[in-house]
């Protein structure tokens, strides 16, 4: 595959996402190329990387201007004890503004690295190189940043736009089949929110793409990208528009929390779960029909993706489930915002729901 460049345009930042293979065998001559400049940076990167790989991409960036951080990424670890650290280092190292912060990794530690950057004398320079399938189409771009709390999760960040963000497929070879499917929920809610041509497109090649098989990876990667950086482009900041990407997410996010974020749910598997919610939520509602429903739910049971609520939640976790619904950061009052679906690829925003609704949905359609 040759390279492929997507630019994203901001009203606060203009970055190029580069798409390939082979681009993390030497990231500095990428940086370069892409006019990345700086005198010392400082690279986070993801303990899950093997460390053949991660040995290889540290040994192209000279030993003078690099620190190393090696972060054990999970949801436990994102958190404003791991930003402090991260920001001590560049305190007693003496990074400028013009100085630089590399984030290799999934989600997390783009989030992470991305908040810190942020806050860091209120702003330093900023590479996302993400080595997940969810982060390379989800996380890296919009400029999204955020830590989790004990009151739930990304309620603590900022809007910072990276200054580049490089997409390397062949990280993709060495994750395990959980982390895929993952990302590839990420890929089907950008369907669903705003493509049904695109969403006909997986449930034709669901599978290949699971199985990371070409040209079938690629397409999916920079359709889901393309779709992003439209969306962002227009609303930058979540004032409207952009909360469509959160579709099935205010949902997902109860999930993770009321599990304390334990490994038996992770972020992508607890969006399906979440997208699952809110189609049927939407169905109840009579605001989706019956027909795009199945079709929907179809293509969870055909490629056997995560679909059972009750597999992980009881009556006993309904209340808890509903106060982190009420303490999502979408919401403006004492009731629920929600994002339902319409049709494929159309959505309906600004919805707003009384706990109690939601906690009786939940009672007789989820938990049961």
């Amino acid at each position: 595959m040759r390279q492929f460049k997507l630019n994203v345009n901001t009203k606060s930042q203009n970055y190029p996402i580069i798409i390939g293979r082979s681009l993390y065998e030497n990231l500095p001559k990428l940086l370069i190329k892409n006019s990345i400049k700086f005198n010392k940076c400082l690279i986070i990167i993801d303990n899950k990387i093997k460390k053949t790989v991660r040995s290889k991409i540290l040994s192209k960036f000279k030993k003078k201007n690099k620190i190393v951080y090696l972060f054990q990424a999970n949801e436990k670890n994102k958190n404003l004890k791991n930003v402090e650290k991260i920001l001590d280092i560049m305190l007693k190292n003496n990074f400028q503004r013009n100085d630089c912060l590399i984030s290799i990794g999934g989600g997390i530690t783009g989030d992470v690295s991305g908040f810190t950057a942020s806050i860091y004398k209120r702003g330093i320079k900023f590479i996302n190189v993400p080595t997940t399938l969810l982060a390379q189409v989800d996380s890296s771009i919009g400029g999204k940043t955020g830590v989790n709390t004990s009151h739930g999760k990304n309620l603590i960040g900022s809007f910072y736009q990276p200054n580049l963000v490089i997409t390397d497929i062949n990280f993709l070879r060495t994750l395990p089949k959980r982390e895929i499917i993952c990302g590839y929920a990420e890929i089907l809610k950008h369907s669903l929110i705003f493509s049904e041509k695109f969403f006909s497109f997986l449930d034709i090649n669901g599978s290949k793409i699971i199985k990371i098989k070409s040209p079938f990876i690629e397409k999916s990667i920079i359709e889901s990208c393309k779709i992003k950086k439209k969306i962002v482009e227009l609303d930058e900041k979540e004032k409207n528009l952009r909360k469509i990407l959160n579709f099935g997410h205010t949902f997902a996010h109860a999930y993770e929390a009321t599990l304390k974020y334990s490994n038996r749910l992770n972020h992508g598997e607890a969006v399906l779960l979440g997208i699952i919610s809110a189609i049927t939520f939407s169905k109840k509602l009579k605001i989706l029909s019956e027909k795009d429903y199945l079709k929907i739910k179809k293509h969870f049971y055909k490629y056997n993706l995560p679909n059972k609520v009750n597999k992980f939640f009881s009556k006993k976790h309904l209340e808890k489930l509903v106060m982190f619904m009420k303490k999502d950061k979408k919401n403006f009052s004492n009731s629920i915002n929600l994002i339902l679906i319409k049709k494929i690829g159309k959505i309906k925003l600004n919805l707003n729901f009384k706990e109690k609704k939601i906690y009786n949905f939940l009672n007789e359609k989820l938990i049961n």
